[in-house]
């Protein structure tokens, strides 16, 4: 049996799971080492069972916990190529470490099968991934991303879950205390999606039989889980549709585990 959660998921760090039998990847990590390890037994996981962290990109929120992780628990790296550079340039992965780079490859990762996908963001390099796992599950997970590119469509669909980033709600970031210049890096196709974009997104998928996603990469300033799956709601609405019945839809807890989706 496999599932998927979030340890935390936000501006603030960002770092997701997909496990089965034991065996888990983790999907960047945005906090501190102390604070995942103290996340993980939260979920019920040890260290032991960690093969491998995919890493999306290089900003802050992704990475910032790995140098110390990594020292105690030297797993391989997963990332693009110009994050893997980064990372080893400053410090983040430590020499010992393997670094492989995903893009424009499908690879085990342990008891895993690994797919990347481009996401527009303004960082040296981003990705999402598609994770299938032994029992031939799939999540799909595309956290930054200024929209929603035919290739990330493509990649999330027939997923059994999807994690999507619900960023801002336009109304809040422009009404916010932001600098100018921040708030149109966001509202940017290299910046974040919003509320709106994710939802027309989001009921794509639910047209397509995807029945558990969930709302991922909330700004704490800019959002609010209620908005975000209020956006979902109206789409929905908007279209004479309803949340199918057996669908699960959440937003991600911004600074704690949420319970396992089992898949």
């Amino acid at each position: 049996m496999a599932g998927f959660t979030t340890l935390y998921s936000g501006s603030s760090g960002n770092c997701a799971v997909v496990e089965e039998n034991g065996a888990y990847l983790l999907v960047d990590m945005g906090k501190s080492c102390r604070q995942t390890l103290a996340a993980l037994k939260q979920v019920g996981l040890e260290p032991d069972g960690l093969q491998g962290i995919l890493v999306t990109h290089e900003h802050s929120d992704h990475i910032s916990g790995l140098s110390v992780f990594l020292k105690k628990y030297p797993v391989p790296v997963y990332a693009y190529g110009e994050s893997l550079h980064f990372l080893r340039r400053q410090g983040f992965v430590p020499e010992t470490v393997p670094c492989i780079d995903v893009r424009n490859k499908s690879l085990h990762v342990g008891d895993f099968w690994v797919e990347s996908f481009e996401t527009s963001h303004d960082s040296l390099a981003c990705c999402g991934y598609r994770i299938v796992t032994h029992t031939q599950k799939t999540v799909a997970l595309a956290t930054d991303l200024g929209y929603v590119s035919p290739e990330v469509l493509a990649n999330l669909y027939c997923a059994d879950v999807v994690a999507l980033e619900s960023n801002y709600d336009p109304y809040l970031l422009m009404s916010g205390k932001y600098p100018a210049a921040l708030k149109y890096r966001i509202l940017s196709n290299s910046g974040h999606l919003s509320n709106e974009d994710c939802a027309k997104t989001v009921v794509k998928l639910m047209e397509n039989g995807c029945e558990k996603i969930v709302l991922c990469h909330l700004s704490k300033e800019n959002n609010e889980p209620e908005l975000a799956l209020g956006s979902v709601h109206l789409e929905l609405q908007n279209r004479g549709l309803s949340v199918p019945e057996q669908t699960v839809l959440r937003a991600a807890s911004r600074f704690e585990p949420d319970e396992w989706l089992t898949i």
